[in-house]
């Protein structure tokens, strides 16, 4: 069995791979094994895995199963104590995996935890998918230390501690394989996006914990697969997003989260059409809609399944505000200037 395994999924990435895998193989190789789980890619990447990365183990899955069901039928092939999955836009760096191994070995309750993410393109800027540790509202709106919405943070150390946090970015996240297996892995029904956030609440709701290590930096492109303007991409989030928050919110909060959610949603559908121009994320944002109460029924039994597993009730990390409000009508901008309840 490995210590820590590196999987990789890849779709059609052979560029990526190209340019970042020769990275991870130097900095990885000897505190881990590293694997890429291939998505029936239709480029080049098989060919260059086999004869590029011959010390890579590869992973052929038969279609593209997306983000979520890719890695639960990859993981299912692999022992390990810890997966480490790894998006194929990232650059590692040197002595990156051990702050990561180490604090997991020290600290038992933790599930999962991620290093802080820096932009490939703007090194001294934090990346959005995850910059230095994920939260949500209290409406299921994410944000990170070091982005809210569309403002990302420059990094000037002021979030180098180590943190616990409601949710690690899927682009670089260390989960122990005992924890992912016991709450259940990725939902695979979400295909992709939101699906990371959702299995870290289900570890929360489970009484697990979640961390960000930045003693541990990666940079990420980032927006590989899926630029942010991409409808099918704002689909995804809403629909996801809504279902997530079906499953995972108490009892006491979930009508009126969701009636709040019903406004919010076709706000920012019009704020699409309206003020931004664009009818294809508009349509998205209905479609979800419609997908999500499409779908609901299937997602009883899971609600009831997770509502029962509760072992913490109140979850700090999921905070009590209301982010449309802090951040466009307070104009706070910034994680550090939000309402705290450490």
């Amino acid at each position: 069995m490995d210590k820590v395994a590196i999987v990789i999924l890849n779709w059609n990435g052979a560029e990526m791979l190209k340019r970042y895998l020769p990275v991870v193989m130097e900095y990885s190789c000897v505190e881990a094994a590293v694997y890429i789980a291939d998505n029936a890619s239709t480029d080049a990447s098989l060919d260059l895995l086999r004869h590029s990365f011959p010390k890579c183990r590869l992973i052929v899955l038969e279609k593209n199963w997306g983000f979520a069901d890719g890695y639960n039928k990859a993981l299912k092939q692999i022992e390990a104590e810890y997966y480490l999955l790894l998006n194929s836009d990232i650059e590692v760096t040197h002595h990156w995996l051990t702050p990561l191994i180490e604090f997991m070995d020290s600290h038992p309750a933790a599930a999962a935890c991620q290093p802080k993410l820096l932009s490939v393109s703007d090194r001294d800027m934090f990346e959005y998918a995850g910059a230095s540790g994920g939260f949500l509202d209290r409406y299921g709106y994410p944000f990170c230390r070091g982005r809210i919405f569309e403002t990302v943070e420059e990094d000037e150390g002021q979030y180098d501690y180590t943190q616990e946090v409601l949710w690690a970015t899927g682009a670089a996240l260390m989960i122990r394989a005992a924890d992912y297996w016991a709450a259940g892995g990725l939902d695979g029904r979400f295909f992709a996006h939101n699906e990371e956030i959702d299995l870290c609440w289900r570890l929360r709701i489970l009484g697990r914990k979640i961390y960000c290590i930045p003693e541990s930096y990666v940079f990420h492109v980032g927006g590989g697969t899926l630029p942010k303007s991409n409808p099918m991409k704002t689909f995804f989030n809403f629909r996801n997003n809504l279902t997530m928050l079906y499953k995972c919110l108490p009892e006491e909060e979930l009508k009126h989260v969701m009636r709040m959610r019903w406004i919010l949603d076709y706000l920012a559908a019009w704020e699409m059409l309206l003020l931004k121009g664009s009818a294809g994320d508009f349509m998205a944002i209905y479609r979800a809609r419609r997908a999500f109460k499409k779908w609901l029924p299937g997602f009883k039994a899971d609600r009831e399944a997770i509502q029962q597993s509760r072992v913490d009730k109140e979850i700090p990390e999921q905070r009590r505000f209301s982010l449309l409000w802090q951040y466009y009508v307070k104009s706070l901008k910034r994680y550090s200037d939000l309402p705290s309840t450490e």
